[in-house]
């Protein structure tokens, strides 16, 4: 295995670095091209990786940036010396190609070397074992309330507006935003109403992400509660499973459905909701036969319609369709950062 063979670090010229074409991250679209330039290379890295550890999360694009914005690197690439010489990369094709692509361009800053951990004449059993500890295994991500907490901590103790932290550690900054003041609520709401810091549920985070969507706030002030009461719902279980934060104006407009909520909690309030004579058919549906229908639906209505939707907004109607619109927005941005 690779353990067996001695490794070093070192400075590693990037122009003596030849990518692995045969990666099998981007082995596929490479096979399309005879002799690939250096854009068809980047394209293919920037359309089959994800972060440096095939996790969905941090682009080729925003890892450019990170790595520009940071000077260079974190993490050494990792890089087999062969027999004849010649220097392959293991592990670290887009952060090479990212160097390559710079110094090009002859951006400031140093790019001529990069950070390397080299092996000597490996072979491809040793090779496949440490792409697969790097890939299949990798470091442990950061549990989201201890992003948050880092977060909340690059913007107050470092004073990092929203875009430089964006440009540190990728993402977006709608979702910074999300993550800091989540964070800040999660503490002077949830944590005051415990008896003791044992009693601390991290995994309750994602309910303060979901509270942070305007139509919820509003919801809490228009009915006459607040993130207090929020905290102790999210403590009491009434809000299991947390998805269901995004329903409250629904519950919380609804008198019965409301009283139901405070006493049983969501899941038995949403029952009070649903239509009598829904057509069931519709349970059969894709997701793809749904959505077209909606689009076809949203492109038919008249303007007085809107104009109705827009000064209800407490309306069932629209509850709902902003409640499709926080859903199809989040599957959206899930899909556009993986």
């Amino acid at each position: 295995m690779a353990g067996d063979k001695n490794s070093r670090f070192e400075n590693l010229k990037v122009d003596s670095i030849d990518l692995d074409l045969t990666n099998p991250r981007i082995a596929r679209v490479m096979s399309m091209y005879t002799k690939p330039t250096s854009e068809q290379i980047a394209l293919a890295l920037g359309v089959n990786s994800n972060d440096e550890n095939g996790r969905a999360g941090t682009s080729y694009v925003s890892l450019r940036q990170s790595i520009r914005t940071n000077g260079g690197v974190i993490h050494p690439i990792i890089v087999n010396k062969q027999s004849n010489g010649k220097l392959l990369v293991i592990e670290g094709n887009t952060r090479v190609q990212i160097y390559k692509e710079f110094k090009e361009k002859k951006y400031p800053g140093a790019w001529d070397m990069i950070p390397a951990i080299t092996y000597d004449d490996l072979d491809i059993k040793q090779i496949d074992a440490i792409r697969l500890q790097a890939h299949l295994v990798g470091t442990r991500p950061w549990d989201p309330y201890s992003k948050a907490k880092y977060l909340a901590h690059l913007s107050n103790d470092e004073h990092l507006t929203a875009e430089q932290i964006v440009d540190y550690c990728g993402g977006n900054k709608r979702e910074v935003n999300n993550y800091i003041v989540a964070y800040e609520d999660m503490e002077n709401y949830y944590r005051p109403i415990l008896d003791s810091d044992q009693d601390f549920d991290q995994t309750r985070f994602s309910a303060f992400v979901e509270l942070q969507a305007g139509r919820v706030c509003e919801s809490l002030v228009n009915t006459g509660f607040t993130k207090t009461d929020f905290a102790q719902w999210v403590d009491d279980r009434r809000l299991s499973p947390l998805s269901n934060v995004r329903k409250l104006p629904r519950i919380l407009r609804d008198q019965r459905s409301k009283e139901i909520f405070l006493k049983s909690g969501a899941e038995e309030a949403l029952k009070v909701l649903d239509t009598p004579g829904q057509d069931s058919s519709l349970d059969d549906a894709s997701l793809c036969q749904l959505l077209k229908s909606v689009i076809k639906q949203i492109r038919k209505i008249k303007y007085s319609e809107v104009k109705k939707l827009r000064n209800e907004p407490e309306s069932e109607e629209s509850e709902i369709l902003m409640e499709a619109k926080d859903a199809i927005v989040e599957l959206c941005e899930e899909l556009e950062s993986s």
